[in-house]
């Protein structure tokens, strides 16, 4: 007949639990502090380095309501807008308005168009280019029949060049003053574009200055076509261009105005001005893509002055490209972004973000836990064999009486303390065989001694 099993017995095997009382816990806890702080502080500047949320509007300086910026602007709105991000328009005076923005920290804005030849990398820190989305022409008009090509021809002349501070009276400015020319020489008019050309037709000025905000397509035509008006064309384009490098040479060629009439009669040399998207340092990535993305779609087809893909581009004029357009440019948007809305994209990106160096470190330390345990379990059971160790050299070195029982006293500390030990059970075999050594110490020193050792109070 089997005999039945001890009600501990019996409650060990039915309920598991139970023999979770032989895990120290406190041991388990020690190794696992410091892999659960390395987490949360990993944690901590993952979330605080890596990028955060994109925004949900943008704010984009764009130009006079009449002009080409600003309806450049509302374009790049509409197509932003489809991905949930509410682009914010703000009309202004043109490229020099929107770099003084830019650089003015107290201003909430993001992004804007920008000529070139405005500013370099040292008059604009803090601002980074998300590249050349279009070459604006600066054409000259002027009233008469002789043919002008050089800009020294208009010495003396009346001559518009723009409002003060806009950014074709800066340009205008600038190739005026590398022929010699200023106020002195010729009586420069600071015009609007529409008011220059009224001027012009009504023959109260001889020359303006425009560019392709200003005056578009159509209205270019208009007036090519009307008696007396003619297009400037630059006969010394090359040196102009080794002289302000930041100028990109065009040609208008001949008929591109008017077939049937043959405007112009001849090709013109012309030169341009690149347009950039200008934004701060620390504008969201995935902000800037939509920027490149939409500077795509609409500047990416074949214009007047562009082949068809030309634009945009990471070409590097005053303000350095930033890296995540040269990113974009290179590799284009993240797989993400081409196969997820634009939301979710984001949101799985931060997420990656976060959870892929955390695996990095948590993974391979959490494979540290059950060495780490195991070596903190076997360090419990060396320490008391070096204090058996220790009490055994002292008992055999033929102690006196009172030093003898006193050693026999630690000996059954020793013994108490070990029976008390809480291990897992794969170190139980450990435990008893520690047991059975200090059983043996006891008997080798009673083997030795004159006088019979006190009997011990703990279970051998």
């Amino acid at each position: 007949m089997q005999t039945p099993r001890p009600d501990t017995v019996k409650r060990y095997l039915k309920q598991p639990l139970v023999r979770l009382s032989t895990i120290s816990w406190r041991d388990l806890i020690m190794v696992l502090l410091p892999i659960l702080a390395l987490t949360m502080v990993l944690g901590w500047l993952t979330v605080k380095l890596i990028r955060p949320a994109p925004p949900d509007r943008v704010v984009l300086l764009a130009g006079p309501v009449d002009g080409s910026f600003h309806t450049t602007a509302q374009r790049y709105a509409k197509i932003i807008g489809a991905h949930g991000i509410r682009v914010e328009v703000r009309e202004t005076d043109g490229s020099v308005e929107n770099l003084q923005r830019l650089l003015d920290a107290k201003q909430t804005v993001d992004v804007g168009f920008v000529q070139t030849g405005l500013a370099d990398d040292d008059q604009a820190p803090g601002l980074q280019s998300l590249g050349t989305i279009y070459v604006q022409p600066i054409m000259v008009f002027y009233y008469g029949t002789q043919r002008i090509e050089r800009l020294t021809q208009l010495k003396g002349k009346r001559i518009a060049i723009g409002p003060d501070g806009s950014g074709t009276a800066v340009i205008a400015n600038k190739m005026l003053a590398e022929n010699g020319m200023d106020k002195k020489s010729a009586k420069f008019l600071e015009l609007d574009s529409d008011d220059a050309i009224a001027a012009l037709l009504a023959r109260r000025i001889d020359a303006v200055f425009v560019t392709g905000e200003q005056l578009r397509g159509k209205k270019v035509r208009e007036l090519v076509r009307k008696p007396g008006i003619q297009m400037m064309s630059f006969r010394q384009a090359d040196g102009y261009q080794r002289r302000l490098p930041f100028l990109s040479r065009l040609v208008a060629p001949e008929g591109s105005f008017d077939l049937g009439r043959n405007l112009p009669p001849q090709d013109i040399d012309l030169f341009g001005t690149p347009v950039e998207l200008i934004a701060r340092e620390g504008l969201h990535p995935a902000i800037s893509d939509l920027l490149i993305a939409a500077a795509r779609e609409v500047h990416g087809k074949a214009g007047m002055y562009r082949k068809a893909g030309e634009f945009p581009a990471p070409i590097e004029h005053d303000i350095p490209i930033s890296e995540e357009a040269r990113r974009y440019y290179t590799s284009g948007a993240p797989f993400l972004y081409k196969r997820l809305p634009f939301w979710l994209a984001s949101l799985v990106d931060r997420i990656a973000l976060v959870l892929l160096p955390l695996l990095i470190v948590v993974v391979p330390a959490t494979r540290m836990v059950a060495p780490l345990y195991q070596w903190r379990m076997r360090s419990r059971i060396y320490r008391w064999y070096g204090a058996l160790m220790t009490l055994e050299r002292a008992m055999l070195a033929n102690p006196d009486e009172d030093e003898r029982k006193r050693l026999f006293k630690q000996l059954e500390e020793i013994e108490d303390s070990v029976n008390r030990l809480i291990l897992p059970l794969a170190f139980a075999d450990q435990q008893y065989v520690l047991r059975e050594h200090i059983a043996m110490v006891r008997a080798r020193v009673n083997a030795q001694s004159d006088a019979p050792a006190p009997q011990p109070s703990g279970i051998a």
